[in-house]
């Protein structure tokens, strides 16, 4: 179903009640958009409705507004302990904002009572609050409302509760199957009662969600709106409001484009992200000294009890900046915000489209800018054609101030700003490597130094990636880096505590073996046959033809070598262990 033109709340076929029309008034929304005008009569008029719909086009009222008009059409009324509607969604913060969506209708109807079931609180007092108040219509989170239906023992029987369901609703469906929730999905509609109307919504349509729409709906009418002016033939996902840039720069350029962006746009409202948590942690901090005179706060996914608080705050600031990962990526409606800044681009491209979708909203303006390094320039390319996503070039400004240098001497200063500094540049090699577009983010391609200079670091980590290579173009500081203390006096108090205890545990075990816990006997099986195999792959390659026997021979000789090496037996015992002096030869030459 396509090309559906808005229209008047007046015209849709059924007439919407009295107090939903007048929320709909005090709201300031005069007319449909296309998603509400081609979803809210079919769900009305009890169909199964899976739609999909750029970010932005007015979802949430499209299941809402339904969901108020079939229960207040119920021939028999919901009880307080019944519940008449759920509405599942994938993050805590989206929840939160249709729950508030929601309460500006139900003020009218104080006959349905709502609640919000969600991470980050008491599931005890959650149930203490269902109890006393009722729950006619729950939003929740996937895994918080699977762990409601086990609170039997608790005074909740939750699968008694939802036995009058009459509508459920899956919002960002996508995004539930993406975060690991299809376990947690099953499992909850194993207890809905099959009589019941289905909304599906997405912002895209992936096989994943296919499947869930097969499971999960009965002869569903499938909804697909397209943004207006757009060709029939296109599949654009970002809105036509949305002015989309990008950026090249060096990595060791672009924290200062960052700080030079934000502080020329100060009296606006902002979403920097980042991919990882650690990296929102340092910059963030960072940001705080860069830019002054501005509101700038941090949240991700790691956060548990002030995420709702900070969301909720940074809502109702009329300018601010709001460091985040791509946990407010997708639905959250926050008014006016006039600039999505992508300092690390996501992992997938479909999440490229969900971050720029938190602008330009129902209508409004709203533009993007992502930073690339020089070698991810052809991710432009791979956008316009994987995501019709059209953007345009911004030159970057020349003669920028070096921020990096302060950058370090805030790591000298505070350990606490050192440690998130190395974190963070982990995280962000970790979650290179694993970028789905491989061809385009290479890791092997990555120019590590430019990298950490670029994140202020001191000196380089110890992990994997980094293994064996040479940096001629970073210099370290030249100082042994634990000496740099924590300015938090019980931290640096804790860990001079550490350091203590380390270096007596180290005095304590010099000169004594260590002890190496013996490994199940199937791990020691499975090591043996390993390294029979590697002899063999070894003998082979060098013209041999052992028999089984002799591998067993061979390997058993091998870890007397390596144990006379490692001074566990005398030469004479290893000597008398061998079976022959033929062979005793053998291990000599092999040993040279």
């Amino acid at each position: 179903m396509e090309a559906v033109t808005e229209g008047t709340w007046e015209a849709l076929p059924a007439p919407l009640s009295a107090g939903v029309l007048r929320t709909l008034r005090a709201l300031r929304f005069p007319r449909m958009t296309p998603v509400q005008s081609a979803t809210i009569p079919l769900f009305m008029n009890n169909k199964d409705v899976a739609a999909e719909a750029v970010t932005g086009s007015g979802k949430t009222l499209a299941f809402v507004i339904p969901i108020l008009e079939i229960l207040l059409r119920r021939e028999e009324k919901l009880k307080k302990m019944q519940v008449g509607a759920i509405i599942i969604t994938p993050t805590r913060e989206l929840a939160v904002q249709i729950d508030e969506v929601l309460s500006h209708f139900t003020k009218h109807f104080p006959q349905f009572s709502q609640i919000l079931l969600i991470g980050g609180t008491n599931p005890v007092e959650d149930i203490e609050k269902f109890k006393e108040h009722g729950g006619n219509i729950i939003v929740a989170t996937p895994g918080r409302l699977e762990d409601m239906f086990r609170r039997k023992a608790d005074g909740l029987d939750l699968a008694r509760c939802v036995k009058s369901l009459d509508v459920l609703v899956l919002d960002e469906a996508d995004r539930l199957l993406d975060m690991g929730f299809e376990a947690s999905i099953n499992t909850i509609l194993e207890f809905l009662p099959k009589q019941r109307r289905t909304g599906l919504f997405s912002a895209t349509q992936t096989q994943e969600v296919e499947n869930l729409v097969r499971a999960g709906l009965r002869n569903p009418v499938r909804i697909s709106v397209k943004e207006k002016g757009v060709a029939a033939s296109s599949t654009q996902k970002t809105p036509t409001r949305l002015e989309n840039y990008y950026m090249i720069c060096r990595a060791d350029e672009k924290f200062n484009q960052l700080v030079h962006f934000l502080r020329q746009h100060k009296q606006e409202k902002h979403l920097v992200f980042f991919s990882t948590c650690a990296c929102v942690e340092y910059y963030g901090k960072a940001l705080e000294s860069m830019v002054k005179n501005a509101k700038i706060m941090c949240i991700h996914g790691k956060m548990k009890h002030k995420r709702n608080k900070i969301f909720t705050e940074f809502r109702k600031l009329p300018s601010g900046i709001l460091v985040c990962t791509d946990v407010m990526a997708r639905g959250i409606d926050i008014p006016e915000v006039n600039w999505v800044l992508q300092y690390d681009p996501p992992r997938s491209a479909s999440a490229f489209v969900h971050r720029c979708g938190r602008t330009a909203r129902i209508g409004h303006v709203g533009s993007a800018l992502v930073f690339l390094l020089p070698m991810e320039e052809s991710y432009v390319n791979f956008l316009s054609i994987n995501q019709k996503c059209p953007m345009q070039e911004m030159k970057p400004p020349k003669n920028m101030v070096d921020l990096l240098p302060k950058l370090k001497s805030m790591a000298l200063a505070d350990r606490a700003v050192f440690e998130k500094g190395m974190k963070a540049f982990v995280s962000y090699v970790q979650a290179y490597a694993k970028h789905e577009c491989s061809l385009i983010f290479r890791i092997k391609d990555l120019d590590f130094a430019s990298l950490a200079r670029g994140f202020a670091l001191l000196r380089m980590p110890k992990m994997p990636e980094l293994k064996g290579k040479s940096f001629s173009d970073f210099i370290p500081v030249s100082f042994d880096t634990d000496t740099i203390t924590f300015k938090d006096k019980n931290r640096e108090k804790q860990r001079q505590k550490l350091l203590e205890q380390q270096r007596k545990e180290k005095q304590e075990n010099e000169g004594k073996k260590k002890f190496i816990r013996n490994k199940a006997w199937s791990k020691q099986k499975a090591k043996k046959e390993k390294k029979k195999k590697m002899v063999a792959k070894r003998k082979r390659e060098e013209g041999s033809d052992l028999e089984d026997e002799d591998l067993e021979e061979l390997l058993n000789d091998t870890r007397l070598l390596k144990r006379l090496k490692k001074g566990k037996i005398s030469e004479e015992e290893f000597e008398k262990r061998l079976t022959g002096s033929e062979r005793k030869v053998e291990m000599e030459s092999w040993s040279d």
